[in-house]
């Protein structure tokens, strides 16, 4: 189904939430979805084999080849497996950097054309890795998930694992005043960040169970039956906009601008979930730098 027709539908949904929950299942399709649910409850009524891999992260990049040491480095520490990375027709050195992890075993590399190709690189990845992975992340290269109150991020999957899917808030970074890119680490260059009661703060990212979840979007999971949790294993009855920014237990710092020139590279680069380019009203609303860590 088309997002016209999705849209129209969902209208007639009155709770915000699950107005947004069943407009993704109208974009999944109805069928299939229906389809995939029996199939997920067939699954878990036969008992799969353990999974390969107990944490993963899936995500999907365009000419961010600099980035990713830094990122994938920092998910290894922090109890990350595999990495599920589609390459939507890069043209820097993104196959040159990834190819000793593709080598070791810990990213598997797909090429993947087209434009706002976000949400169906989502539905292939969870389709092809529901038996393969406990907890698919789905984030983006300048998303670092970091726990507070756990060494790992497994440890604190430990406490969800009786949930399908888990939504963790964003804490946005500004560029510091940096109008250049320069030498060094993405954490380590951008030390301010927003005050955590700020509103670009409760939007989330989730990690989903796949034998639970049959579709996810840039930020929730579409789940027919129970719901997901959010950081306080507090089942979630609100649309992430209506809801308070927890970030006292695990977050994820969103780098969104970083320096002025990063930032038009970035806008350059366009968005993977439109055919358009970041304007420069982003770069300001962003740019956040109330606290210094």
């Amino acid at each position: 189904m088309n997002k016209t027709f999705a849209n129209f539908f969902s209208l007639f949904i009155p709770r915000k939430n699950a107005r947004k929950k069943w407009r993704k299942i109208f974009m999944y399709g109805p069928m299939r979805a229906i389809c995939t649910e029996k199939l997920l409850k067939k699954l878990r009524n036969e008992k799969p084999p353990p999974p390969n891999y107990y944490l993963t992260v899936c995500a999907i990049v365009k000419n961010e080849a600099s980035y990713f040491q830094e990122w994938l480095e920092w998910h290894i520490k922090m109890g990350v497996e595999k990495f599920y990375i589609y390459d939507n027709e890069s043209e820097d050195n993104t196959a040159e950097i990834l190819e000793p992890y593709i080598k070791s075993g810990l990213v598997e590399y797909v090429f993947w054309a087209g434009k706002k190709q976000q949400t169906l690189v989502y539905y292939d990845c969870l389709e092809k890795h529901r038996l393969h992975a406990r907890w698919i992340a789905f984030i983006d290269l300048d998303e670092f998930i970091v726990p507070l109150k756990d060494k790992t991020i497994p440890d604190f999957l430990k406490r969800f694992e009786k949930y399908p899917a888990v939504e963790i808030n964003w804490l946005v970074y500004g560029s510091g005043g940096a109008k250049r890119r320069e030498e060094g680490d993405v954490m380590d260059r951008f030390r301010y960040h927003s005050v955590p009661n700020h509103a670009l703060n409760r939007h989330v990212k989730s990690i989903v169970n796949p034998l639970r979840v049959f579709c996810v979007d840039a930020h929730i999971a579409a789940i027919v039956s129970d719901c997901a949790v959010d950081s306080h294993e507090e089942p979630v009855k609100k649309y992430f906009h209506n809801r308070e920014p927890q970030l006292d237990i695990i977050r994820i710092n969103h780098y969104a601008v970083k320096s002025y020139e990063e930032f038009l590279i970035k806008r350059n680069r366009g968005r993977i979930t439109k055919n358009k380019q970041y304007d420069l009203e982003y770069f300001e609303k962003y740019d956040l730098n109330d606290v210094k860590i």
